[in-house]
């Protein structure tokens, strides 16, 4: 009966959402369009180099090099799989959600187990250094020297919780002895036992790299025409609004926040907050990114709480003394 129950009520928020498409296309299309615009000049041209990229590094060894370049820090700081540093660093410098993009291929290629995926995702969600830099600091803030310590905050606290939480599904003990010259000979076996050559694995990457960004853009596109319509329905003062959007889209979420006449060090705090929990969107492209997969997604979630409380918090106690500091 229960099960009869969830059926009927899925379909009826189905058929509610369909309704409200048709009776307020010309804010859905806005909303389309919006996303449209925020994939080709935001999203498309800063992960589509770093997702071929990663293939191919993957394909020649390079998980094996940094993997064992870095196994200390990633077995005495994070007890983590040595191999999970590939996706650390590609995702420190590319930014969410390539943090599953890179697992997935890393489970793919048999280089880690679902469990070190798990906590890897814990404390691998970056948002992109150049849109915080940028669109954040230039567009959203009009303040680069705040953009700056919302990066900071941000990409600090994820460091935090991967030390936090060494504790929580730890990888096997292995000894740690850093070898320059063993970690050239793993990346050369690794190089000369790959069957495939490069126009295969270039090819297989870019099928793989565009599959990737069009879902995506299709999940940035169904969260915004969700937010469109909540907005629509719910009368919301625009800070709530920009704070209820922030949660479901990140980007529609600092649009809102930034065209309001809020004190530079609380719009500074929100961006960190909504930047650091990522959106439900955010958290629905990697679920999907990694759906044929065992990855747990309750870990991710919560350390995504942590870490927009966190990074808001150290935001809003370090801005006046930041401020003051940079612009000594």
């Amino acid at each position: 009966m229960r099960k009869k129950i969830v059926s009927v009520l899925i379909l009826s928020i189905l058929l509610i959402l369909c309704f409200e498409i048709l009776t307020t296309s010309k804010e859905i299309l806005n909303s389309v369009s919006f996303s449209i615009s925020v994939w080709k000049n935001n999203i498309f041209p800063s992960l589509f180099p770093f997702f071929i990229m990663s293939e191919l590094l993957i394909e020649y060894g390079f998980v094996e090099f940094i993997g064992e370049l870095l196994k200390p820090v990633m077995v005495y700081l994070f007890k983590a799989n040595p191999n999970t540093a590939f996706i650390f660093i590609m995702s420190l410098i590319s930014g969410c959600p390539s943090n599953a993009k890179y697992t997935k291929e890393l489970l793919n290629q048999k280089l880690i187990t679902e469990k070190d995926a798990t906590k890897i995702l814990m404390f691998s969600h970056f948002s992109n250094p150049l849109f915080i830099l940028g669109t954040v600091s230039l567009v959203f803030l009009n303040n680069k020297e705040a953009g700056l310590l919302v990066l900071l905050c941000h990409y600090s606290v994820n460091l935090v919780i991967g030390v936090l939480f060494r504790s929580y599904l730890p990888s096997k003990k292995e000894p740690v002895q850093v070898s320059f010259q063993n970690a050239i000979l793993k990346m050369h076996q690794k190089r000369i036992q790959n069957p495939k050559n490069f126009g295969m694995i270039l090819t297989g990457a870019i099928l793989n790299t565009i599959q990737t960004l069009l879902l995506i853009l299709g999940t940035i596109t169904i969260f915004l025409v969700l937010t469109t319509i909540i907005d629509k329905n719910m009368n919301l003062s625009t800070f709530h609004q920009g704070i209820l959007n922030g949660m479901i889209e990140m980007t529609q979420g600092l649009k809102y926040l930034s065209a309001l006449h809020i004190p530079l060090s609380l719009k500074s705090t929100l961006t960190a907050m909504i930047l650091s929990f990522g959106g439900f969107s955010v958290h629905m492209q990697v679920m999907s990114i990694l759906s044929d997969t065992k990855v747990k997604y309750a870990p991710f979630l919560f350390s995504r709480i942590i870490h927009a409380t966190l990074s808001a918090l150290l935001v809003y106690f370090l801005f006046e003394p930041w401020m003051m500091t940079i612009c000594l």
